[in-house]
């Protein structure tokens, strides 16, 4: 899949970014910097070709209120070119409603994909720092939907395992096209100089995610076709 970005840092700030992490260590911002965004405006500026496929944007960043203006160039570049387009967001529905008024026409070239890790706004503002909070994303998700665009959500990181029968029941009535469950990876990278906090949260994550509970949330919830599983739970589920 084409991966499209246009900005540099992201002011969600989540800590379990990847992005965050590799930009970091390849020395390209500091930490400091990565909340900071900066908008590459020769990538805003881009004319895009017909990837022949789907288009992910954005992937290292989100979209913002700060970058809206310069992701619906971005968009609008990518949908012109005949691109079908995965819009993936930790969503503010000031940028969604933006999005769904100027881009009504290419409904069928759009498929938004939410980032809602769980429905508690304690847990999600310790691992997405400044992202939205739950009613926000789920008020995007409801909008999304009714104005008749394709909708996916993405628990990918699922980040409160005990809850996430609540957080498909609340979702479910909202998607069109599935819902995707994930595992939290990777915590030995960001996770490496972390604070008594974060290692405890860190652990937290890990006994949530155990293959015993892996394998019972996907007993409850195998025989929906809506529910979709991450390379990771497959492994697990065989």
């Amino acid at each position: 899949m084409k991966t499209v970005n246009c900005c540099t840092g992201c002011s969600h700030d989540c800590l379990y970014c990847y992005a965050k992490e590799g930009f970091i260590r390849r020395k390209q911002v500091t930490a400091h910097q990565w909340p900071l965004e900066r908008i590459r405006q020769h990538d805003v500026k881009k004319r895009h070709k017909n990837y022949g496929g789907q288009a992910m944007f954005p992937s290292s960043h989100d979209i913002t209120p700060t970058n809206l203006e310069a992701c619906l160039v971005v968009l609008k570049n990518l949908l012109d070119a005949g691109n079908k387009v995965l819009v993936v967001s930790k969503p503010h529905l000031e940028c969604i409603e933006n999005i769904c008024d100027a881009f009504k026409g290419y409904r069928n070239q759009m498929l938004f994909s939410f980032t809602i890790g769980a429905c508690d706004d304690t847990v999600l503002s310790y691992w997405e720092p400044n992202a939205p909070n739950y009613d926000e994303r789920r008020n995007c998700l409801t909008y999304a939907y009714i104005k008749g665009f394709q909708t996916s959500v993405s628990v990918e990181p699922m980040l409160d395992s005990a809850n996430i029968d609540m957080l498909i029941e609340d979702l479910m009535p909202y998607v069109s096209d599935a819902i995707w469950i994930g595992t939290m990876n990777h915590t030995g990278r960001f996770g490496k100089n972390a604070n008594q906090v974060l290692r405890q949260a860190i652990e937290k994550i890990s006994r949530g995610q155990t293959d015993s509970i892996i394998k019972a949330i996907y007993q409850r919830h195998k025989k929906n076709p809506m529910i979709k599983w991450k390379a990771e739970i497959k492994k697990i589920v065989g």
